[in-house]
């Protein structure tokens, strides 16, 4: 398991409408150079979450899961182990992505928010290599990019 955990100075329900609304995902969703080129949320359990990326080293990837569980403001719950309606996810054809599954959880402090983001494996091995590819840079990279949109202004 891996996880990321802070306190920030952003309203929980501002951090909630960053996550699941797909015109603000595009904008922070990965770290930069890196874009998400397309983003699809059906906020619904059995709902897909799609995050299509692309980067200089990095082809347009389709990044696709299944939505486990909703509770607004609180927690976030997706697995890319399944598609849309709870379907297991083929085995891409050029070897396996790093199968996880997401949890965010947010606590409300008033005007500050305990952000937590975790992601479980199947295996070490699985961890490790999602480790390696930079969860724990990447993930906190993520969150000061959605921060700074909240902080400008452009999530209200």
């Amino acid at each position: 398991m891996l996880e990321r955990q802070r306190v920030v100075d952003v309203p929980i329900e501002l951090i909630w409408k960053g996550w699941t609304d797909p015109e603000h995902i595009v904008k922070w969703f990965c770290p930069k150079p890196y874009q998400v080129t397309k983003c699809e949320v059906d906020l619904r359990p059995g709902g897909i979450f799609r995050t299509d990326m692309k980067g200089p080293d990095m082809p347009e990837s389709p990044c696709s899961g299944c939505i486990l569980e909703v509770e607004k403001n609180k927690k976030f719950v997706w697995t890319s182990a399944l598609g849309e309606n709870f379907r297991p996810t083929p085995i891409p054809e050029n070897g396996p992505d790093v199968l996880f599954t997401g949890i965010l959880l947010l606590e409300n402090l008033g005007t500050q928010t305990k952000y937590t983001a975790i992601a479980r494996h199947a295996d070490d091995k699985t961890c490790q290599r999602h480790a390696d590819m930079g969860f724990h840079e990447g993930w906190g990279v993520c969150l000061d990019q959605l921060i700074e949109e909240i902080k400008i202004g452009r999530i209200k």
